[in-house]
């Protein structure tokens, strides 16, 4: 039995770990089961046994690229978030979330826009889509709450709307892939940006 679930535990890493390349190009819509198999190594059958689908492989792929790891651990539940929460000052908390959300984004942006892509033609891509949006939000929201009881002068909406727009797949690629920026310097640009429309006067200095 457990050399069953070790074998399982290995394809099924295999396969999310070749969904990244299968699902960006030729892109999800196109990408065939065999495909994916074929990527990964492994029998179009294992594909079956171990996720089933389709969607089941782009839903587990998204959780374990927005996560880092194949913990069942919720974003809100992250060591991280708790940190970012602590912080005494608004700014320091800032910094923390931003951070973390950058290293999200350097994992799964290409998948985001390659999920977006396709969900103009697939209904499971446009279903996997929304819930991805929502749970941005969710956490944003959460996490701009600890702004606003920091700093009470903060609008809840406008912080909320403006990091999801600075925090954007879109606005990360266009940045760090289309403009060359490094990821650090993105990084800082979120802060300064947030820091500057919430009313939070101080700013990241600069890293060469």
């Amino acid at each position: 039995m457990t050399e069953v679930l070790r074998e399982d535990t290995s394809a099924r890493r295999k396969i999310i770990e070749a969904a990244r390349e299968v699902f960006v190009d030729p892109g999800y819509a196109a990408a065939t089961i065999k495909q994916l198999a074929a990527a990964a190594g492994v029998s179009v059958q294992s594909v079956y046994f171990v996720f089933g689908n389709k969607p089941s492989v782009l839903s587990a792929l998204l959780d374990v690229a927005v996560a880092g790891d194949e913990e069942k651990t919720a974003t809100l539940d992250r060591p991280w978030v708790a940190a970012a929460l602590g912080a005494p000052h608004p700014l320091g908390q800032l910094r923390i979330q931003v951070h973390h959300g950058r290293l999200i984004l350097e994992r799964t942006a290409d998948i985001l826009l390659a999920l977006r892509a396709a969900a103009s033609a697939d209904e499971d891509a446009a279903r996997l889509w929304q819930i991805n949006r929502t749970q941005r939000r969710t956490v944003q929201e959460h996490l701009m709450v600890g702004i606003v009881e920091k700093a009470p002068t903060v609008d809840l909406e406008t912080a909320v709307n403006v990091a999801l727009t600075l925090l954007s797949p879109e606005t990360y690629t266009d940045l760090v892939v289309g403009a060359g920026w490094t990821g650090q310097k993105y990084e800082e640009w979120v802060v300064n940006t947030l820091a500057a429309t919430l009313g939070l006067d101080r700013t990241v200095k600069s890293r060469k």
